[in-house]
């Protein structure tokens, strides 16, 4: 693992037991996060985004969700190969994660200040006044008004946008080291995503701590993250710091994805350029090059290997994928 890293992910390999017989999800990815720093994971539905995160939290659906391989290294250890009991020390301690949905992740039947105070119970030995306490600035640290009163409130008695910032205050309560963001704006509207992610980012600097944020939306990657990297049919195929993305795709991929971004300067009423073709079912994908799988192109018998096209910027280095100058340079 790198001196500067938190986490480090190395060859991770996920797969699932279906009735048609084993798939893999996710397929041998590398991931680094420093401290302090934020990591943008963009990709189309279904290209393992969640199911990478759910690998690191060790949150697979069991007993079909395996680990297959590679290692999830985080303070010197790893946690692919951590016993549960252990890991569940961890989970809302030093690694904590929003989900996409606060109505399925919060439990119906309990008292807001019931759910927030175990996040506190299950990792340190505060008296009753004290978990209590701690609650209600936390709420009011997320903004929440009238923090007390929210306290003896049920999830359903609260907007979708306060459930999610009683989200937010359950994941930082213990000042996590790491902070997993599935889809924290989903279903919120313009107003509100902006709002909460606004609210994310000044408790992330407030604490220090690192951020995974995984997203569709391009916008946001480009306003909050430090680094991005490019999913596509469980594998990565672009990884990069933010601004050298945007300046240069090198993927024909992340060139998709960039191009269907409604642009001011485009003109009105003409259809966003859209990437042909269709995702192939995981049980159909291949060893090479699937994104040229998805284009009808030859994708190779092997698996084209990410190659360092500039400092810090890594591309999947398949031809057919890149810049007619880039693979007149070799990819480099």
């Amino acid at each position: 693992m790198p001196d500067a890293a938190l986490l480090a992910i190395k060859g991770l390999r996920v797969g699932f037991d279906t009735e048609t017989g084993p798939v893999v999800a996710v397929d041998g990815i590398d991931l680094t996060i420093a401290p302090g720093r934020t990591l943008g994971l963009v990709g189309e539905s279904g290209c393992g985004k969640s199911v990478t995160a759910f690998s690191i939290m060790r949150l697979l659906p069991h007993p079909h969700g395996k680990i297959l391989g590679g290692h999830i290294e985080f303070g010197g250890r790893d946690l692919a190969a951590l016993p549960l009991p252990e890991m569940a020390g961890l989970r809302g301690h030093e690694i904590s994660m929003i989900f996409q949905e606060p109505m399925t992740a919060l439990n119906p039947v309990h008292k807001i200040g019931r759910q927030l105070g175990e996040a506190v119970e299950l990792h340190s030995a505060f008296a009753p006044g004290e978990v209590r306490r701690r609650c209600v600035e936390m709420l009011t640290r997320v903004r929440i008004p009238a923090p007390e009163a929210r306290m003896n409130e049920y999830p359903h008695q609260l907007s979708g946008g306060m459930r999610q910032r009683v989200m937010i205050a359950m994941a930082l309560i213990n000042r996590p080291k790491l902070l997993i963001a599935d889809e924290p704006t989903t279903a919120l509207d313009v107003t509100v995503q902006a709002q909460i992610l606004r609210l994310i980012s000044d408790l992330q600097k407030e604490m220090g701590m690192a951020m995974i944020l995984i997203t569709h939306d391009l916008g946001v990657i480009a306003e909050t993250c430090d680094e991005v990297a490019v999913m596509y049919a469980g594998r990565l195929v672009e990884r990069a710091p933010v601004r050298e993305l945007f300046a240069k795709p090198r993927h024909a991929y992340t060139r998709g994805l960039l191009a269907s971004i409604p642009r001011l300067d485009s003109t009105p009423k003409t259809r966003l350029p859209a990437i042909p073709g269709q995702v192939a079912a995981i049980t159909d994908f291949v060893e090479g090059c699937r994104f040229a799988q998805r284009l009808g192109l030859d994708p190779g018998t092997t698996r084209p290997p990410l190659v360092e096209a500039a400092p810090g910027h890594w591309v999947e280095d398949f031809p057919a994928m890149l810049q007619p100058e880039e693979r007149a340079a070799g990819g480099d």
